[in-house]
Order: structure tokens, then sequence, then C-alpha cells
């Protein structure tokens, strides 16, 4: 088939590859001049399915609340709120309720571990080098955190996770560069866990799907899809139809705006993420690999020869305007852990400061699959784990496409989760 895909993040990409890999014809339209220039460009990195819960979870909006007036809050509210993002945040409280917890837990553990199986398998079939370590360490400050992480660690029993509670002598054997001066409890040790480079995986990738015979047409926003054949539509600024037998959508916040002319409702909010990234300045006072703290959640990464430092939840406001108190937290955590890992002292020479926009669904898991329209696909609302749900996305999507039965049960995983809350 001829096959177009929008959207040239991770999803859009591994997408594609999927697609081409069973021998259609793909074209990938992107608004932007590059691929993984969005939520891929500069994620925290980390691929910890037994951690892909949802954020809809009991007692989340106490916590949320109770964030707000925090220094360094995970969580912020940027006022005012808009009319949509006021209706996410109701249909988000309403799925805090254990029993919907629960379900749509499984559903995105059930896709996180396929999609780190299936990017382990592309990258040793393709051969494909980029930054990447292995081990995961939540890092516990006090008794407080420790408390906190409890309900989390029966999570991790029942997914067969393996992990070990290890004091901060351990810790720091496994983290030798860990701040002498910073005391703490001790950690959460996942030894299966790893972290990985998002944008240069995608770039790698998205050179393979090029030799596939994979196109990509950057600078290519698309302005209007026809209601009566979604599989055709314009491109701004040309005046010619586009005509394929199928589309993907994967335009991470963009998808819900194309797809509401079309009746088709998705409550995506922008849940905004921050990053940033330095260049080492001396490989024994960076940490070996992903560590997060467990109070102000943010996440540490090794990335080759640079340091990520990630985290924050921020609803409202747009994607150019960084709040400086949520950037800051990010510096205080990575001087608190790792002082003098990195090239911080001089913002800008050394540091990319980046903010982006994670495209979240108010119960957690993504959408995948029909849209009930012909020829019109989803595979959108991966929401803050995009990067650890992106190549398991993409096959189970490339194979309801090809009416195969995927690798993975599919339930609670279509646009009929949405037509249905109760499921």
């Amino acid at each position: 088939m001829k096959v177009a895909v929008i959207g040239a993040g991770v999803i859009g990409i591994t997408t594609a590859w999927e697609l081409a890999a069973d021998g259609h014809e793909v074209t990938v339209f992107e608004r932007r001049g590059a691929a993984a220039e969005e939520s891929s460009f500069a994620n925290a990195g980390v691929i910890a399915p037994g951690y892909v819960t949802p954020w809809a979870a009991p007692g989340m909006p106490a916590k949320v609340i109770g964030h707000l007036l925090g220094r360094h809050a995970p969580v912020r509210l940027t006022l005012p709120l808009s009319g949509s993002e006021l209706s996410w945040i109701w249909k988000w409280w309403r799925a805090c309720k254990l029993e919907t917890y629960l379900v749509n837990r499984a559903r995105l553990q059930r896709l996180a571990f396929y999609s780190r199986q299936r990017l382990h398998q592309i990258t040793a079939d393709q051969h494909l080098e980029y930054d990447r370590s292995s081990g995961y360490m939540v890092l516990l400050r006090a008794d407080s955190d420790a408390r906190m992480v409890e309900p989390g660690l029966q999570v991790l029993r029942d997914a067969g996770v393996g992990f070990r509670q290890i004091g901060s002598d351990e810790a720091r054997k496994l983290e030798p560069a860990l701040n002498p001066d910073t005391p703490f409890l001790g950690a959460i040790h996942l030894p299966d866990d790893e972290v990985a480079n998002c944008r240069q995986f995608a770039l790698l990738l998205k050179a393979q799907a090029q030799q596939a015979g994979v196109n990509f047409e950057f600078n290519k926003a698309v302005a209007h899809m026809d209601t009566a054949q979604p599989a055709t539509f314009l491109i701004a600024g040309e005046t010619a139809l586009r005509r394929f037998d199928a589309v993907v959508v994967c335009a991470g916040m963009a998808s819900a705006a194309l797809l509401r002319p079309l009746g088709i409702h998705i409550p995506l909010a922008a849940v905004y993420g921050y990053s940033i990234s330095a260049s080492i300045r001396e490989p024994l006072n960076a940490p070996r690999s992903a560590l997060m703290d467990e109070r102000y959640k943010v996440a540490i990464s090794r990335l080759g020869n640079r340091v990520r430092v990630a985290g924050s939840a921020e609803i409202g406001g747009t994607p150019a305007k960084k709040r400086a108190a949520s950037v800051q937290t990010l510096y205080k955590v990575l001087q608190d852990w790792f002082p003098g890992a990195a090239h911080t002292s001089t913002a800008g020479a050394h540091v990319q400061e980046w903010k982006g926009a994670r495209p979240m669904l108010p119960d957690g898991p993504p959408i995948l699959g029909a849209s009930g329209l012909p020829g019109l696909w989803l595979n959108l609302g991966h929401g803050s784990s995009g990067w650890a749900l992106s190549c398991g996305s993409a096959r189970a999507v490339a194979d309801l496409i090809a009416a195969k039965t995927p690798e993975i049960d599919m339930e609670g995983l279509g646009l009929s989760r949405l037509q249905d809350p109760a499921r």
C-alpha cells in the first residue's frame, strides 16, 4: 500500500520503519525542518518499563496540590488554563480511581516491555550505535522518600521486574561519583533498565528507513484532511491533494487539531517537561548510567560525553516560555548529586536548556490502531513515555494495518477506550 505518516518524531519514524519493513511505500510528512525536534529532542532517555505507569493514579490529585507552592515542585500549573486544559484535568481526576489506574497500568506496562524488546531487536538487527548505558537507580534522600516509593515497589514485583533495595554505601559503589557531601538513605537499583539517546536513535533509524525507500518531506504541514477520504489531504501552501491508501497520524500535540474536523476528539494536553544537557567536564565525576531523584522527580542520565538532567510536569503555558524555577531545579539536583561533573558555569556556552510538550491523554495509555474512518490510523498520546513505548507501538500499528494480529494484547489501547471510559 501507499502509506503516509504524519509526524517525524520517534513515534513517526519507528512507524515508518515498520511499515517499510512490511513492504509498504511510505512517505513521512513533518511540519518542522528536521526529524525529532519536538518531544523526542532532549528527553531524559530512561527506558524503565516497570516505571511506565499512568500519571492518573490514586492520591495523585492531593500530591499535585501539595506540590504547587513548592519552590522546587515537580508539578506546576501555569495560569490561566484554557478550557480544554481544564476539561483535561477533570478527565484526569476521574481517571485517578484505583480500578481505572490498575487497568491502565497493566496496559502501559504490557506495551512498555514489548517495546523494549522491539527496541533491542531493531538495534541489533540494524547495528545501530547510539549513546546508551545499562542500569537505573532511584535515589531516596530520607525515610519520607522511601515511604513514597513503597507502593511503586509492589508494582515492580507484580510486573516481575528485578530490583534491589540498597543502602547508600552500596549505591556509591555503583555510582562512585555521587557527591560525598550529600547524605541519603539509599536507593532502588534496577540493573535491567537503561538509558539511551532517543534523538540519536530516531535519526539513525530515519537513515535506515530512507535506505529502505521511505521518503521524508520536511517543512510540510498538513493543513486539511478530507472528511470523506481521510487518506487524502492537503499540505499547507499546496493546491494539489496528496492521495494515499492509508495515513497514520503520529503528529504529537498537533494530532488533536488535525482529527477534530473529522469528528474524532482526542483529549490531549501538553504536559511540558524540561531538560538541561551539558558536556562532561571530568568523566570520573559523572554518573555511569541513569538515576532518578525521587523527591524532586528529576532524572540524571549519562549520554555519551554529556549529562542530561530532566524533570518537571507543567500544564499550561507555551513551549517558548521557560519557567526559571523549573530550570533551576534541574541545576540544583545536578549540583546535589554530581557537582563538577559537567560544564554548567557558563550558561549557553556549554548547556542546552530545553522545554518540550509531551502529548498526554488523561488516563495514561496511548491510542493505537484504527480511527473508525477508512484508511485513517492513529499512533498518538504517549505522554512522557513516548521513547519507552515507541518501538512497540509502531510494530503493533503496522500489524493492524496489515490485518495481522499484533504480538501483544491490544485491549484498551484503541480509540474505543475514550468512547467508553469505563474500559
